[in-house]
């Protein structure tokens, strides 16, 4: 029974690892490690070599900046001034509506798959030539290198003629196209949360294709933008230009009308009632058509100032010029990573086999020593 009591405390004595253990157990890895320097040593002149090779070989990484100021609704108001200092705070006080590119929804429009669509398609002028910029991608890409063994990839063009309409295959290849683009070319920020300021990267290994597709994506949105915001108000001017033309017609025709009546008859009888009812009629309208074109002509005026007011102001204040910003990894980094990155990678592989080895040995052991005390 008493042997049976202190089993637990012989465990639990077992079980503990004591500060000597652990530095007597890296003592023995390092030692290991350095029994196994050569072998490292060599992958790690592999490592630089290929890092070498890799900073040679990887093209440069072109960077189109755009920066623009964005009028915001509101901001000239002494409580929209308020709503920029409690923002600052965290607080939102709601001035201002829900716009379509009030808050971060303007970082999701210019990565719409509609706005980067409408970019790729757009033409550019390379060495001469002119192309769209989905097939300057694919170049950059070496897609139709891939898509050679594929007949109906091989072919595939984007330039449509007339109002022909793009096919199941290049609505599939534009849509991924353009996810691409989202993940790994454009990035839409504000460099300042205090600021209206907005920037716009493309990043490619082409220098044309990054400077082309910054701009038209940026054009594009501008333009939907303003659209979008002066909609109502150039719908209404327009009504009210119907509206004004349709009246001074029968204007005119009213005082054509009078002016005829009076010309058959110069010298117009007091006792025919008829004719002076007539003429009388036609100077009734001309003047109520007069009335209303007056009226009509103000609304216009209002609706061309509320136009002008509603009509966005998007300040460029940066666009990428040639040449543009260019980002390549070095020759002497690309051989530190790559002999780093693999003495790391052989270090770690070392470690690993050798715990593993001596836990497997250790179970081996246990395993033996756990029969041998059955059998006593």
């Amino acid at each position: 029974m008493a042997t049976n009591s202190n089993q637990p405390n012989i465990s639990s004595k077992d079980d503990e690892i004591s500060l000597k253990e652990i530095i007597l157990k890296v003592q023995e890895w390092w030692g290991y490690l350095l029994s196994k320097w050569r072998f490292i040593l060599i992958v790690g002149i592999l490592g630089g070599i290929l890092g070498f090779v890799y900073a040679l070989v990887n093209k440069p990484i072109y960077t189109a900046t755009t920066t623009f100021v964005l009028e915001e609704e509101g901001g000239g108001s002494a409580l929209g001034r308020y709503a920029g200092i409690a923002s600052m705070m965290g607080v939102d006080l709601g001035v201002g509506g829900g716009g379509i590119f009030q808050g971060d929804n303007i970082f999701e429009l210019y990565k719409s798959r509609t706005m980067i669509e409408k970019a790729l398609l757009s033409e550019i002028e390379y060495q001469g030539k002119k192309q769209l910029l989905i097939d300057r991608y694919i170049d950059i890409n070496d897609l139709r290198e891939r898509w050679s063994e594929n007949p109906q990839l091989a072919d595939l063009k984007f330039k449509l003629q007339g109002d022909q309409q793009f096919n199941r295959l290049q609505d599939s290849i534009l849509g991924r196209i353009a996810d691409n683009i989202k993940k790994n070319y454009l990035d839409v920020s504000k460099p300042d949360n205090k600021l209206s300021i907005i920037e716009v990267k493309v990043q490619a290994k082409d220098e044309a294709f990054a400077k082309t597709f910054n701009n038209e994506i940026v054009k594009n949105v501008n333009d939907f933008y303003v659209q979008t915001k002066t909609k109502k108000s150039l719908e209404n001017l327009a009504i009210l230009q119907h509206q004004a033309d349709s009246v001074k017609a029968v204007l005119e025709g009213a005082i054509y009308s009078t002016a005829a009546t009076l010309d058959a008859t110069p010298n117009l009888n007091p006792t025919r009632q008829v004719l002076r009812t007539s003429v009388q009629r036609a100077q009734f309208s001309a003047e109520a058509n007069r009335t209303i074109l007056m009226e009509l002509i103000k609304n216009m005026e209002v609706a061309k100032i509320a136009l002008r007011k509603e009509t966005p102001l998007i300040q460029v204040i940066d666009h990428p010029i040639l040449p543009l910003k260019k980002e390549k990894m070095g020759t002497l980094k690309g051989i530190i990573m790559g002999g780093c990155l693999f003495v790391f990678l052989t270090v770690l592989w070392l470690l690993i086999n050798k715990i593993y080895k001596e836990i497997m040995g250790d179970g081996n052991d246990s395993g033996y020593e756990n029969i041998g005390s059955i059998r006593i």
